[in-house]
């Protein structure tokens, strides 16, 4: 008999003030994975639980009520686990994943684009409020895939993921961005429907610099961006799902396929 080859298995992250988690663990089922709920004050009691998954991910919400600024709260809890997060990431290798309000924590914490936490009067970016001075949410968001140094995203047609947010304005100075981009580590730019990148209201919809919508570390383990790509799992997600009959994989299931995939392959 053929040995049964177990799904891996993902830790989904709850704070107070997440609301992705649900989705998040019925996109990665739909991909093929098991993933599990896990709260924030279970890992902080017992840091190395981290090390029952195969992936640890960090989904959208408002974390700790975005108190003083998004993720910052959460990035402090984070420092917590500084020793477990970064031998998760560079010692055994697994992929740390942030949507939302969980790019927010990982900038806030330096493992974005830094590849570690840091003091944060070291950190080198922020996600910050967006210049049409509302919240942002809408479905038809594009995103077109940069060659990049990360492990597991391989996409090269234009996606299209939700946007739900009000701070994610990615904002860095000239030279950080600079370098970030000569290392590998933009994986999406916000752009129009021909796929060019833009810094133009509504494509991009916070103006962040340089377009950039999503990037990963400078070892392409770990990765964060503000849209949700848990909001385009299945055909009806799509609000003209009706009109469209040439739809295939939807942008969102496939990301997260791409993720099971890796990690299941390791």
């Amino acid at each position: 008999m053929a040995a049964v080859i177990e799904a891996p298995k993902f830790a989904v992250l709850w704070t107070q003030g997440t609301n992705r988690d649900i989705a998040t663990v019925a996109a990665f089922e739909a991909a093929g994975a098991r993933a599990e709920i896990i709260r924030i004050g279970t890992l902080l009691e017992n840091p190395k639980k981290i090390f029952d998954f195969s992936g640890f991910f960090i989904p959208g919400g408002f974390s700790y009520g975005d108190h003083i600024k998004a993720g910052v709260v959460l990035a402090l809890e984070m420092r917590n686990m500084k020793v477990e997060l970064e031998e998760f990431a560079f010692t055994k290798k697994r992929p740390i994943v942030g949507i939302c309000n969980g790019f927010q924590g990982l900038v806030q914490s330096g493992l974005l684009p830094l590849g570690k936490i840091v003091p944060r009067n070291e950190l080198v970016a922020t996600l910050t409020n967006n210049t049409s001075g509302k919240f942002e949410s809408r479905f038809d968001v594009h995103l077109k895939p940069q060659p990049s140094v990360n492990k597991y995203l391989k996409d090269t047609n234009i996606l299209t993921f939700p946007v739900d947010h009000s701070e994610g304005r990615f904002v860095a100075s000239e030279n950080v961005i600079r370098q970030i981009e000569e290392s590998g580590q933009v994986v999406y730019r916000y752009c129009d429907k021909q796929g060019v990148p833009t810094q133009e209201y509504p494509a991009n919809p916070n103006d962040s610099m340089h377009a950039i919508a999503g990037i990963t570390d400078s070892t392409g383990n770990i990765f964060g961006m503000m849209p949700h790509p848990e909001d385009n799992i299945i055909k009806e997600h799509d609000p003209n799902w009706r009109r469209n009959n040439t739809m295939g994989i939807p942008d969102g299931l496939r990301f997260f396929q791409q993720i099971t995939e890796f990690v299941r392959g390791m």
